[in-house]
């Protein structure tokens, strides 16, 4: 997959192409991928995604943004993974959000990226104050040379599959209502660095991911999946959060104790699967109750995979 980062460079092939933010890359995202993949195969065109960096709603309001459900990394994994041949990431800054609806269409998705097939969501709005959508993409397409499509929204588990629901499922600890809303577990991924070693001293050695984000869609203990160790997925307890018991920095950091493993992994990049929630993080009084808390919780998630029927989807 090719990737380009800030202005689109010139595609080489006319594309059939989709636009959005893709945070998360859930079910509704995914049926856009799919129908992308249908078109540009019946038609004979590369596929491509334009995406943006940071998240508009970042750019606009930095201190109110929801958290995100994918790095830049992790998203542009999935959409490689959905088939996709060229990402364009454009940087949303004060020059993007002010350009006219019709420059974009013209001097981007037509000029650089030969756009012959577009699909969009039905509520995408675009352009200075967001004044293009849907329509005028149509009536633009109809003098410029492509077609236009929107895709209605995508129901599971009884509702619309948006960000903002996987969002919400998360915070609430509903991890099977997010793994529907988004067609596979929740994931967040990173490199293992070096922590304090108290985890091994305390019996429970960790692997640590620093997550580098502002704030997190869900915190607490839970029973993981970790990939990227091995063939197959390796199964353990995390907490993700603040640690309040022994760090005052309110830096978020994700700790994974793995079950029956005890090889050197630092430096390795991996991938956690929260699979189900056991409780809140919360501050203890002292390090024998973390201790203990520590092992019950370690007994809950080895409980939650015993009674599983696939542990590791």
């Amino acid at each position: 997959m090719r990737i380009h980062l800030g202005t689109p460079a010139v595609s080489d092939r006319p594309m059939a192409l989709t636009i959005g933010n893709f945070d998360g890359v859930h079910l509704g995202h995914q049926a856009m991928l799919h129908a992308l993949q249908l078109a540009a195969g019946s038609l004979g065109l590369a596929t491509g995604v334009v995406t943006f960096e940071p998240h508009p709603r970042e750019f606009f309001s930095p201190n109110d943004a929801p958290p995100r459900l994918t790095t830049l990394r992790e998203k542009l994994e999935l959409l490689e993974a959905a088939g996709i041949e060229q990402v364009s990431v454009l940087r949303f800054n004060r020059t993007l959000a002010a350009m006219p609806a019709e420059t974009f269409i013209s001097a981007w998705l037509v000029e650089r990226l030969r756009t012959r097939w577009l699909l969009v969501g039905d509520d995408f709005r675009f352009g200075t104050r967001r004044s293009g959508d849907f329509e005028t993409l149509q009536h633009a397409g109809a003098t410029q040379g492509f077609e236009c499509f929107a895709l209605s929204s995508i129901m599971a588990a009884g509702q619309r599959v948006s960000s903002s629901a996987v969002r919400e499922a998360l915070a609430g600890g509903r991890m099977e209502l997010a793994r529907q809303l988004l067609g596979r577990p929740f994931f967040m991924s990173g490199r293992v660095g070096r922590g304090q070693q108290l985890g091994r001293t305390l019996g429970y050695p960790t692997a640590n991911l620093r997550l580098n984000r502002r704030v997190s869609p869900l915190s607490g203990i839970f029973a993981v999946t970790v990939t990227g160790l091995g063939p197959q997925p390796r199964i353990g307890v995390a907490s993700l959060g603040t640690r309040p018991t022994v760090s005052s920095s309110g830096q978020w950091l994700l700790e994974v104790h793995l079950f029956d493993f005890d090889s050197p992994i630092y430096g390795a990049r991996i991938h956690v699967h929260f699979m189900h929630k056991i409780r809140d993080e919360v501050q203890f009084d002292s390090l024998e109750t973390l201790t203990r808390q520590m092992a019950r919780d370690a007994a809950a998630a080895r409980d939650y995979f015993a009674q599983a029927t696939d542990p590791t989807t």
